[in-house]
């Protein structure tokens, strides 16, 4: 990806999406202890060319090392100004684009770490962002991640998620509760995949996974 200024016009952000990114923006600042371990240890030793896919309002920038190069690709361009807002603050250099994980503008094998924080359960197509993501990443590059996911089967928590869906993923800027991301990743083609599940105590989405694919 490219480091040069992107001076292509920004979508106009609709109600709903200024709506939202206010809502990560606040949600992000009450939810830091829930990640905070598995971010320091995912995030703080990634180096060169990072790409963020879904960067929010930005709570994964504190976790990064200062000589990070890093970009983010948001589809929601009222992320924008809170993520600008969040490296200020920090002393970051970084770019922040408009555009779908599921065509990353960037070379083939261009990237030393790709991430995303509960993103997979929002995007259009799993299978076709992972392919993506193994298509811009160097031989050796990390992709790393904390993702949301499906409860076991046969759960009550499982039988939940299917039920509230249809009003959840509306609601939800497209999220999808139950997702076995952790096979869509382990099917992606990546050499080797480490992760581990885990669950918060809050309903629907509590179950989760974290961990890193290399390429």
């Amino acid at each position: 990806m490219s480091r040069p200024t992107d001076t292509r016009p920004l979508s106009r952000p609709s109600w709903y999406q200024r709506f939202f990114a206010s809502l990560m923006s606040a949600e992000q600042k009450i939810r830091v202890q829930d990640y905070d371990a598995r971010k320091r240890t995912l995030l703080s030793d990634l180096r060169g060319d990072v790409l963020e896919i879904g960067p929010g309002a930005g709570a994964n920038l504190p976790y990064y090392a200062k000589e990070v190069r890093w970009v983010g690709l948001d589809p929601n361009t009222a992320m924008f100004p809170y993520l600008q807002k969040e490296a200020q603050q920090l002393g970051m250099t970084i770019q922040v684009r408009e555009g779908q994980a599921e065509q990353i503008d960037a070379a083939d094998n261009s990237l030393d770490a790709v991430v995303s924080t509960l993103v997979l359960c929002s995007v259009s197509d799993p299978q076709r962002v992972l392919q993506e993501i193994r298509r811009v990443l160097k031989p050796g590059g990390r992709f790393v991640f904390i993702e949301h996911v499906a409860a076991p089967r046969q759960t009550r928590t499982r039988r939940f998620q299917r039920l509230v869906m249809p009003v959840w993923t509306p609601l939800a800027s497209g999220c999808h509760p139950d997702r076995e991301t952790w096979t869509t990743i382990e099917d992606a083609g990546f050499s080797s995949v480490h992760f581990d599940h885990f669950r918060l105590p809050v309903p629907i989405v509590g179950p989760h996974i974290a961990g890193y694919a290399v390429k």
